[in-house]
């Protein structure tokens, strides 16, 4: 499966072995080697465990593809039958890059409409998620070689407009997320603070929110000092509304108003949001173009290709960890019975199972001390080990909305082609091209880390401008 893999790569000299020990990891052979290793976790963490390396691998293809040897071996491979639409190198690497991804978010797209309306394991079509990964590794390579019989012309379009709309999308998405995240986060704290009283729980809310407001202004006082120079106005502006926005949320947060009509509202969440649009702000100021001399990370040229191929990696990586996470948060995106009831008929919950039962009688005795935690372990039967064995955590419920998964990794998909295709351009002394490296790019995350601000403001104000509505 690794030399089936490998099959994209193959035209290029060099490159195939390396392609194929690469690609292997998401052979077929290799997805089952996670199920087995994966021990008592249950079957849904080793199957996003396997789409995300899938989506991990793709995108580092989809980046290898902007390399100046890739361009020219495509322009060899493709000039003599295929319809030229565009002009120079660049255009080469645009197509490429957009016809793996688009490959990519076809075989999602075909995912999210095969399994809408499952809801354990138990339904005939869970083994489409869960199993068939040969068969799904193949369909997703012939789908890849398909990509490069369509025109270009096709996908010019496609990345010009259509994979940008589900860029923004997929942006939107994850802030949404990240909003919900904190106010998740702070109200689980207050819970186990009030019912248990726990001390444990008080101090990780008070540290947690006191660090990432410190962690916050350690990074502004380092934009100020590396990326603030006199001639950097736009840096500045952007550092400055940045301070400006984590001042106005904190101090709305705690406003009277706001703490009447919602008294879990306060500087946790603020804290969350806080750290992080400084980091995309912080991101934003270190990525951007030098031809202002605002940047000096870009000036360290003896280790410039190792930072660009460090950089392509961490930003590829920390991609594929959040569509994963956002994939699963059925809090924010209307989860399936999320493993507390059998079945769900015409959009209507059934009572529980018997199994279903028996766990919540078996979960009660172990936390009244009556039984040993082993009890839970041997709570199987005959029935059950049939769809899946004791590491199906799914037979009550999915863990997760399994067609809203793969809707948010076509939306990522998208995300990942507008990144690498935003004002292509190769590194002036080496043979790979940055990731993100435009004030396209920068723009972009600054102008998120304002919308998040916006977000999470809302979810403040909101109850108080409508109190009917959020009673």
């Amino acid at each position: 499966m690794g030399g089936l893999l490998s099959l994209p790569l193959l035209a290029f000299p060099g490159v195939g072995s390396i392609g194929g020990c690469l690609m292997s990891c998401c052979g077929a052979y290799a997805c089952s080697a996670i199920f087995s290793a994966c021990g008592k976790c249950g079957n849904s963490i080793a199957t996003r465990i396997v789409y995300a390396l899938i989506f991990l691998v793709n995108s580092i293809i989809s980046w290898v593809m902007l390399t100046p040897w890739a361009i020219k071996k495509l322009e060899h491979l493709t000039l003599d039958y295929l319809p030229i639409s565009c002009f120079g190198e660049q255009c080469y690497g645009f197509v490429a890059v957009h016809r793996i991804n688009f490959a990519l978010g076809v075989f999602h797209l075909i995912m999210a409409l095969l399994l809408i309306g499952v809801t354990d394991s138990r339904h005939p079509r869970a083994a489409i998620q869960n199993g068939y990964w040969g068969i799904k590794i193949f369909a997703w390579i012939g789908l890849v070689i398909f990509t490069f019989l369509i025109p270009e012309g096709f996908f010019i379009v496609w990345g010009n407009y259509f994979a940008t709309i589900g860029a923004f999308l997929f942006l939107l998405l994850g802030l949404i997320l990240l909003v919900d995240l904190a106010h998740s986060w702070a109200e689980t704290c207050l819970e186990k603070i009030e019912f248990n009283d726990s001390p444990v729980w008080r101090f990780i809310l008070i540290g947690s929110t006191l660090g990432m407001y410190i962690g916050s202004i350690v990074m502004t006082i380092v934009m100020y000092i590396f990326f603030g120079g006199s001639d950097c106005s736009t840096n500045l502006v952007w550092i400055t509304l940045n301070i400006i926005m984590v001042i106005i949320v904190s101090c709305v947060s705690v406003h009277p108003t706001v703490q009447y009509f919602n008294s879990q509202a306060g500087l946790a969440q603020s804290a969350m949001v806080a750290i992080y649009c400084t980091y995309l702000t912080m991101s934003a100021v270190s990525m951007e173009p030098d031809d202002k001399h605002c940047n000096p990370l870009l000036r360290a040229r003896g280790t410039r290709t190792a930072s660009i191929v460090m950089g392509a990696l961490i930003t590829i990586l920390t991609i594929a960890y959040t569509t994963t996470r956002a994939a699963t948060q059925g809090v924010a995106l209307g989860s399936s019975n999320g493993g507390e009831y059998s079945h769900i008929v015409d959009g209507e919950q059934l009572q529980p199972s018997r199994k279903a039962i028996r766990t919540a009688a078996l979960r009660q005795a172990v936390d009244s001390g009556s039984l040993p935690a082993s009890a839970l372990d041997d709570d199987s039967d005959d029935e059950d080990d049939s769809y899946g064995g004791r590491n199906d955590d799914e037979k009550m419920g999915t863990q997760y909305p399994y067609t809203w998964f793969h809707v948010i990794f076509l939306l990522a998909t998208s995300w990942v082609a507008t990144l690498l295709t935003m004002q292509v351009e190769t590194d002036l002394d080496g043979d790979f091209a940055p990731i993100g490296r435009t004030y396209t790019a920068s723009w972009v995350k600054v102008v998120s880390a304002w919308v998040c601000y916006t977000l999470y403001t809302w979810t403040l104000v909101a109850p108080a401008l409508f109190p009917d509505r959020f009673s």
